[in-house]
């Protein structure tokens, strides 16, 4: 399957993203940063007429109830926003369109009158990489690679396997040995991906991946290509949409490799330039105490306004925690993520291990669940409230980034009061255990009715 190389618009462009730079690229040079400087490239579309905002919000809305199947798509149904001038051809597995549910014991457990999660874990491979990996995908067709690749701690992985297996393309994942569950390897392996453990953590496999894609016939695929923030960003106009385009007070994400920062950031700023909504939540991005280098750096500026080019990321190099989603010391996208959380007046703050495994067991009791990364949110919602920086009549709106099945050792674990957290040193030997006050353990009962009556009115 290939596209060809007019399938992009004419009136977008690759910039860099460092403001010293700002050099402009073809949208079809196979890049993933700036070749001057080494920065980050970003896609720019010129806005100007695509429509007037009753029009756009018209437009979207009417495209749900179409059966095409790129209408289908929570991504390509926003297609005026994406740097593609047609939709043949595209591959889609019919990702976004996920629930923003109400969450009132989540909410409770914040102290806010209400809290909304909006479920990416919902996504056709169970995490929010779908709604990126879309467009990814559709641009390696375009520029004819033969191969796709990237680095992951799971999500990605199954993200890239499923959807290069719809376009007929090689894969290649490299993932770091003994750090990722097995059901996020189930995935990548049933969709035939080549899956290489390395030695080390998430960022070695990220660097060895950047080497790789030196070679023109590989595509890197991982949140440093631009075009998977294109697909993300469409998740602010969902999201919007789904809130009769009323702007939440604040908006709180995970913080990982913070290509999610940088997407919304992204849409919700072009949704204010179209006219669609006239001011943007405030971001804030939450991280494992473990693996905290973009909340250490924020921390250092003590919410000072400064660009990204002025700041420096000290990486962690042995990031530790259990919400492996995010064990991440050396994040990628952290310049665009910084950007969109200081032009929102956000924050970022990290989350103990303790705090992640009872945030989420709380979610699972709104009977939503999710993946030990995305409970980071509710848990750094908690710690907003009781330190005043979001008041409790508030509108509030978590994301959650992975589906529950994505971890469930983890899960089993918390509820049998055997989970364990690792120690800031990483030695197993030295971990503690987290006995949850919400474990919700299996009781053996004999195969008796009446025994099983005592327990169920007890």
């Amino acid at each position: 399957m290939s596209l060809s190389a007019n399938h992009a618009r004419l009136n977008a462009r690759q910039r860099c993203f460092n403001r010293q730079c700002r050099a402009v690229y073809d949208l079809n040079e196979r890049l993933y940063v700036c070749p001057r400087c080494d920065g980050l490239l970003e896609i720019e579309l010129e806005l100007a007429g695509l429509g007037e905002p009753d029009d756009l919000r018209r437009t979207w809305r009417t495209r749900r109830g179409s059966l095409r199947g790129e209408d289908r798509s929570g991504v390509w149904r926003f297609r005026e926003l994406l740097p593609f001038t047609t939709i043949d051809g595209v591959v889609s597995l019919a990702e976004g369109n996920t629930p923003l549910y109400e969450a009132p014991r989540s909410a409770q457990f914040c102290r806010l009158q209400s809290l909304r999660l909006k479920h990416q874990g919902c996504n056709p491979t169970g995490s929010f990489k779908d709604t990126g990996m879309t467009t990814a995908i559709t641009q390696a067709l375009v520029l004819n690679a033969n191969t796709v690749v990237c680095a992951s701690t799971g999500n990605t992985a199954a993200s890239l396997a499923a959807y290069a297996a719809r376009a007929h393309l090689s894969c290649a994942i490299l993932v770091p040995e003994g750090q990722v569950s097995h059901a996020k390897l189930a995935q990548s392996l049933d969709y035939s991906a080549t899956v290489l453990e390395i030695e080390g953590n998430f960022d070695d496999a990220m660097r060895v991946i950047r080497e790789l894609a030196a070679d023109s016939r590989i595509y890197l695929v991982n949140s440093i290509n631009p075009f998977r923030i294109e697909g993300q960003k469409t998740v602010a106009a969902e999201l919007l949409e789904q809130l009769d385009w009323q702007v939440p007070d604040h908006l709180v994400l995970p913080g990982g490799n913070l290509g999610n920062a940088s997407a919304f950031g992204k849409g919700l700023q072009e949704l204010r330039t179209l006219g669609l909504v006239d001011r943007i939540p405030r971001i804030t991005a939450v991280q494992a105490e473990g693996a905290a280098p973009f909340a250490d750096l924020f921390a250092r500026q003590a919410g000072t306004p400064v660009a990204a080019d002025d700041v420096r990321l000290e990486p962690v190099e042995n990031p530790i925690t259990m919400a492996t989603a995010i064990k991440i010391g050396n994040p990628v996208s952290w310049p665009k993520a910084w950007h969109a959380i200081q032009d929102s007046g956000g924050q970022v703050l990290t989350v103990t291990e303790e705090e992640i495994a009872e945030a989420k067991a709380v979610i699972g009791r709104d009977g939503i669940g999710c993946e030990p990364a995305s409970a980071t949110t509710v848990a750094g919602i908690k710690r907003l409230v009781e330190r005043g920086w979001i008041q409790p009549d508030a509108t509030v709106v978590a994301v959650l980034t992975g589906h529950l099945l994505k971890d469930t050792d983890y899960v089993i674990n918390y509820h049998q009061r055997t989970l364990r957290a690792p120690a800031a040193s990483g030695d197993k030997t030295a971990s503690r255990a987290l006995t949850g006050q919400f474990a919700n353990q299996p009781r053996r009962v004999k195969a008796d009715a009446a025994a099983i009556a005592a327990v169920l009115n007890s």
